[in-house]
């Protein structure tokens, strides 16, 4: 086994303790598979939750990282750049005409979108669902459906109300004329992985005056379309990214369809690392890879993906799109996540009785036939668990 070096040592209980950490410290990735600092392989079908999109170290993210690395590391927004102009270029051309803010990540993105909106509707008011999971920063949160997570913290920014996801009614009853947004996240990625139904989606889109979508988790091909809003039938005014855009560089970005801009102004926003110049060049290398071969590739092995789960003993339902999949069990699931990890698979929970699987959107059918077989394993070896969660 690996003695940690003297510099890791030193480390140990000296970050804030915010996570609930396994004890694993990962030292190096490729492709599905990371290594921790014993030298022990694991299979990685969390993708750091869903951020390494095209795999660890994935040669095109790669180059482009480090030849940008070589040329600029950094310059003010005061100035432009060419990878993010690129990036946001790129990405309003996927999005269909939408102008970009960069920023550093998926809660940045939302903040960002709560000033849009703000600012371009004059109305205070926001709609988001129950159980839903935007970002840990105030206003983030403020519009996170989880009230474990809101508690602590409160008093939140005010004037959002949150209805069940997929009830039209509820949703209707709570618009009134000081909403100025409605926020969705198209499969709720924390809270379940629950999909939104395509006449929800649409009876939003009636209703809000800016309709927002969250997909940090769903975005950049993980459902099996670029966007997950192509397989809704609605597009909205505000989309927020992060996770998989740059394949593990921070990054995020708010878009605002062209029929939506206008609202924001110089000084209105701002980000000091936002746009920078090597997630933007890893970032176009991604939304470069994922093209319509990949996206099929990725459908079609999320399907397979899906029976699988779905015949394992112990699986009550198997929810979501693409590789952003949930497995309801009917066991608690970190006891299922501990048992996948102990024999080499990671995987994710997603509230007390899901397994959330987020591998990378690269991946083949060989990976996929040993996460499930270490899955079911871990599910035999959990089969006599004393709670029941589902019934």
């Amino acid at each position: 086994m690996t003695v940690p070096s003297n510099s890791l040592l030193q480390g140990l209980d000296r970050l804030l303790p915010t996570y609930a950490r396994a004890d694993l410290t990962i030292v190096r990735g490729e492709g599905a598979r990371v290594w921790d600092s014993g030298g022990r392989e694991y299979l990685d079908f969390g993708g750091g939750i869903a951020v390494v999109a095209l795999g660890h170290c994935h040669p095109a993210p790669l180059a482009a990282a480090q030849k940008q690395l070589g040329r600029l590391w950094h310059a003010s927004n005061l100035y432009r750049t060419e990878p993010a102009e690129e990036l946001a270029g790129r990405l309003s051309e996927r999005f269909g005409g939408a102008k970009a803010f960069l920023c550093n990540s998926g809660a940045e993105s939302i903040e960002a979108a709560l000033k849009y909106a703000r600012k371009a509707t004059g109305k205070a008011g926001i709609v988001a669902l129950e159980g839903s999971f935007h970002g840990r920063t105030l206003g983030a949160l403020s519009v996170t459906g989880q009230p474990a997570k809101r508690e602590a913290f409160e008093p939140l920014v005010p004037s959002v109300r949150f209805v069940p996801p997929n009830d039209s009614e509820a949703l209707e009853t709570a618009i009134d004329t000081e909403v100025g947004l409605i926020l969705l996240e198209p499969i709720l990625g924390e809270g379940g992985v629950i999909p939104l139904d395509r006449e929800f989606v649409a009876a939003a889109a009636a209703l809000a005056p800016l309709l927002g979508f969250d997909e940090v988790q769903t975005g950049v091909g993980r459902t099996g379309s670029f966007f997950a809003f192509e397989q809704l039938g609605v597009r909205p005014d505000l989309l927020t990214l992060a996770k998989g855009l740059a394949n593990g560089l921070p990054i995020g970005a708010l878009l605002v369809a062209e029929e939506a801009d206008g609202a924001f102004l110089p000084g209105d926003h701002g980000s000091t690392f936002g746009g920078n110049p090597v997630s933007c060049a890893a970032a176009c290398a991604v939304v470069d890879v994922i093209d319509d071969d990949l996206l099929g590739r990725i459908a079609e092995l999320g399907a397979v993906l899906t029976r699988a789960l779905a015949a394992l003993p112990g699986v009550v339902e198997v929810r979501g799109r693409g590789l952003l999949l949930g497995a309801v069990v009917d066991r608690p699931a970190n006891e299922i996540v501990d048992a996948c990890r102990e024999r080499g698979l990671l995987v994710l929970t997603a509230g007390h009785e899901v397994v959330r699987l987020a591998p990378p959107l690269t991946i083949d059918e060989v990976d996929v036939s040993s996460a499930l077989e270490i899955l079911g394993s871990a599910l035999e070896a959990t089969r006599d668990d004393k709670l029941q969660v589902v019934t």
